[in-house]
């Protein structure tokens, strides 16, 4: 990797041997980005090919019109010619003593068929919403598949959220089956996720309930309702005929936050995502037939569905998914993982990375990473600090590091730097991926110059990939995202600025925006500048209301070492005043061992800004360590 004026550009080995090795892909995207996806959908398998790419009725649109495909044909039929007996799937459970499972494309193949006849057989239709409430075991990979299969609509709960989350998704989607487990092994515990079940049904139209035995631990069992996975599947033939899907038929339902905490099943359809989960995971990540490729989010979140099982799957890569906490039992477990299987692509979030980092200070010495081509960074803006830990002594200062922006919306990356093309700027994300238009826009609709922040925007023909409703609410949906600026620009309510190169740099979401005396800031731009600070290894801003200012700043700080507060404040204070200026002085600096936030990484910052305004926190089941926000209470109380 070669440095100029802090780009980073690939090494000549990797751009040589990368799927896009130049600028001209963006050129050709550009010029006619319909005909563009238009010719990459001929990659796909469909039973019967679209009639036209791309229709537009703002604000809903429809991809690949009249075409006929299934994902699972992509995913798994199409991979038994060449790869039957290749591994698809690796499973690494949380305890150490016991055996990692591996499952073959032909393996996986089989097991989604039963599944899928099982499900068919207890009648589930095309169509049909089907709960799946599961840790990350294979068999959660299963099922998602096992419903594509047989066109049923699958919606995938984060095993960790509490039974009240689960029964709000169940509810609004009016699912009748769920598929879930007795328990799942969390930090050296077994955590009863089947006493969840029984709480969070109760109240939904939830008939059955298959349950997979993987931790053995005693559970309640109501007869002819709750059936067990072994017994359904064990007569079930291991083949299963596609349904044939239309390109605009649902694929699958997301539950995404609101900003105001709303909930928001988002809906993607089957088209689009397939196309447009192929050719990213293809290019942003390289995917080449010998690689081994670990995406750490949990299922329950849209980087585990997109990166974590379907575009690995349709590029007939080997994926790893894992059990339990990266940190457990020891601090090394991810780097261990890594090097036990070979992976070569790592694709985390930059909440995790601080936390290695944090933990493993020596780590360069003791891990080569060897294996290691590609790093990916995903869930919210990198920092620069993070940023360069993560490429020198992870990457080694050899692995092209793509930070990536998308939503669950999204349904896949929309702006990277391709690793054959570069460049790679520490804290900016990249460029807009090959056909697909974004903008930057001020409030009244107006095109922002070069480092002048404003609101991201993606303009026709958007992305395949982009959700087509919100469930069952159409209304919502049009709000959402179609008001700000018309119904032909989809707001993202993310806060950005391009440099002169036009890499893009997400500063933050339009809620993480405050206004001292006026002024615009930035909370992800106070952020980075403060994370410059030698000693901090991980820190969030909020604003809260002034008389005066209107809002001023809060900042809540993790150091790697301890320091004493006084002189903490002082140093991070003449930081800000150096870098944007004395305004937006903040009205308090407080320590902290950790920040709420969730598990597939992002802050919580409505969470920390409801500490001080006295609104109810709402939901904490969403969080991966909520026992933090005790201590940070205290903290605040302590100043008061």
């Amino acid at each position: 990797m070669l440095k100029k004026n802090k780009l980073y550009y690939p090494g000549k080995e990797l751009k040589n041997k990368a799927w896009v090795k130049n600028n001209s892909i963006y050129i050709k995207g550009g010029k006619n980005p319909i005909k563009f996806w238009g010719e990459l959908a001929k990659e796909i398998l469909w039973f019967k090919s679209p009639k036209k790419t791309f229709i537009h009725q703002p604000p809903y649109f429809k991809w690949f019109v009249g075409g006929k495909l299934n994902i699972t044909q992509n995913a798994l039929d199409r991979n038994l010619k060449e790869r039957k007996n290749k591994v698809a799937l690796i499973w690494e459970p949380e305890p150490l003593e016991e055996q990692s499972r591996i499952l073959t494309y032909y393996d996986l193949y089989r097991e989604v068929n039963r599944l899928a006849n099982a499900l068919k057989r207890l009648g589930v239709k095309k169509g049909d919403r089907v709960g799946i409430y599961l840790p990350m075991l294979p068999e959660v990979v299963i099922s998602m598949l096992a419903c594509a299969r047989i066109g049923a609509i699958h919606i995938v709960v984060f095993s960790a959220f509490s039974s009240a989350a689960l029964k709000i998704r169940l509810q609004d989607t009016k699912a009748e089956m769920l598929i879930t487990a007795d328990g799942y092994y969390r930090r050296g515990k077994i955590i009863n996720l089947k006493q969840s079940v029984d709480k969070g049904i109760k109240g939904t139209k939830v008939k059955k309930v298959i349950v997979v035995k993987r931790a053995g631990n005693k559970i309640s069992w109501k007869k002819n309702r709750d059936l067990w996975w072994k017994d359904i599947i064990e007569k079930e033939k291991d083949e299963c005929k596609p349904e044939v899907m239309d390109s605009e038929d649902t694929l699958f339902i997301l539950t995404e936050s609101g900003t105001a905490g709303q909930y928001l099943q988002i809906l993607h359809t089957t088209g689009g995502y397939t196309v447009q989960a192929y050719i990213t995971g293809k290019w942003v990540f390289d995917f080449k037939d010998e690689d081994i490729f670990w995406c750490m989010a949990d299922v329950g979140w849209a980087t585990g569905h997109t990166y974590g099982v379907y575009s690995p799957l349709l590029n007939g890569v080997t994926f790893l998914i894992f059990e339990g906490a990266p940190d457990w039992p020891n601090p090394h477990r991810w780097a261990q993982i890594i090097e036990k299987y070979g992976v070569t692509t790592f694709y985390t979030a930059p909440t995790a990375i601080r936390m290695f980092e944090k933990y493993n200070g020596k780590i360069s010495k003791k891990y080569k990473f060897e294996s290691l081509q590609i790093l990916g960074s995903v869930g919210e803006p990198i920092n620069e600090a993070t940023w360069h830990w993560y490429f020198q002594k992870v990457g080694k200062g050899r692995c092209p590091l793509v930070d990536t922006w998308w939503q669950t919306e999204t349904g896949g990356i929309l702006i990277t730097s391709l690793p054959g093309v570069g460049p790679f700027k520490p804290a900016f994300t990249g460029l807009p991926f090959p056909g697909i238009k974004f903008d930057i826009l001020d409030e009244k609709g107006n095109s922002l110059p070069v480092n002048k922040e404003g609101n991201l925007v993606i303009l026709p023909p958007f992305a395949p990939g982009l959700l087509r409703g919100i469930y069952k609410s159409p209304k919502k949906y049009k709000k959402t995202y179609w008001s700000q600026y018309g119904n032909k620009i989809y707001f993202t309510s993310d806060v950005a600025y391009k440099d002169k190169n036009g890499l893009i740099r997400i500063v933050g979401r339009v809620d993480d925006v405050i206004k001292v005396a006026g002024h615009r800031i930035s909370t992800g731009e106070l952020e980075n500048i403060l994370s410059k600070h030698s000693n901090v290894i991980e820190c969030a801003v909020m604003g809260v209301p002034h008389e005066i200012k209107g809002e001023v700043p809060i900042v809540f700080v993790v150091l790697k070492k301890k320091m004493s507060l006084e002189k903490v404040k002082k140093e991070l204070i003449k930081k800000i005043r150096e870098e944007i200026g004395p305004i937006v002085k903040p009205k308090e600096i407080y320590l902290v061992e950790d920040l709420p936030k969730t598990r597939s990484g992002k802050i919580m910052r409505r969470i920390l800004k409801r500490l001080f305004t006295g609104e109810p926190l709402g939901d904490l089941s969403v969080l991966a360590n909520p026992e933090c926000i005790d201590e940070i209470r205290k903290r605040i109380l302590s100043k008061a």
